[in-house]
C-alpha cells in the first residue's frame, strides 16, 4: 500500500531575528553564489538601509529560502517607476532545492507584496543572462522580460517585471 506524503506548505514571512542562526548554515553552490548573496551578507545591508526588507521563504516551518524586497534606492538603477519594488538576493538553501519551493514562492510574491506593500504596483528584478535556471523560474512565476538589460558584476543582466 502506498503512503500519501503530505506536501509541505510554502509561505513567505518577514525575517525575524530567531531565523538568524538557521540562516548561518545556509548553503548555495559556488555557481549560485556568483549570482546571489548569502542571507547573512544580505542581512548586513538590510541593517544599514531601511528600505531593504528581508524575507524568509518557509517550507513547512523551516526557513528554506531568502530574499530582499528593496525600495526606490534599489529600483532606481533599473526603472523609473517609483511605485516599484526590487526583488534581490533571492535564493533557496541547497538542501531544499528541487522541491518546487522556488516556483511556489515566486507565485506567492505578487499577492504578498500587494498585501504588505499596498503602494507598490510592480516587482522588478535583475537576473544574470547566464543564470538560465533562475530565468525559467521567474518567467514561470509570471515575470515578463521587456527587453531591458543592465550590466552587473557577472555581466549582462535581464530586467524582469511583474505587475501587482
Amino acid at each position: 500500500m502506498m503512503s500519501i506524503v503530505e506536501k509541505e506548505i510554502v509561505s513567505l514571512v518577514f525575517y525575524q531575528p530567531e531565523y538568524k542562526a538557521l540562516l548561518s548554515n545556509y548553503n548555495l553552490s559556488e555557481e549560485q553564489q556568483r549570482y546571489t548573496a548569502l542571507p547573512v551578507d544580505a542581512l548586513e545591508k538590510c541593517d544599514s538601509e531601511p528600505d531593504r526588507h528581508p524575507m524568509i521563504i518557509l517550507y513547512g516551518r523551516q526557513p528554506a529560502g531568502f530574499f530582499v524586497l528593496h525600495g526606490w534606492e534599489g529600483v532606481k538603477a533599473y526603472s523609473e517607476n517609483k511605485e516599484a519594488i526590487l526583488l534581490r538576493a533571492y535564493s533557496i538553501n541547497a538542501e531544499y532545492q528541487g522541491k518546487g519551493i522556488a516556483s511556489q514562492s515566486i507565485t506567492l510574491l505578487g499577492p504578498f507584496v500587494k498585501k504588505h506593500f499596498p503602494n507598490v504596483n510592480e516587482i522588478i528584478l535583475a537576473v544574470n543572462h547566464a543564470n538560465v535556471v533562475a530565468q525559467n523560474v521567474y518567467k514561470k512565476g509570471g515575470f515578463v522580460d521587456k527587453g531591458i538589460t543592465a550590466m552587473g558584476r557577472e555581466g549582462e543582466m535581464f530586467i524582469y517585471h511583474l505587475d501587482v
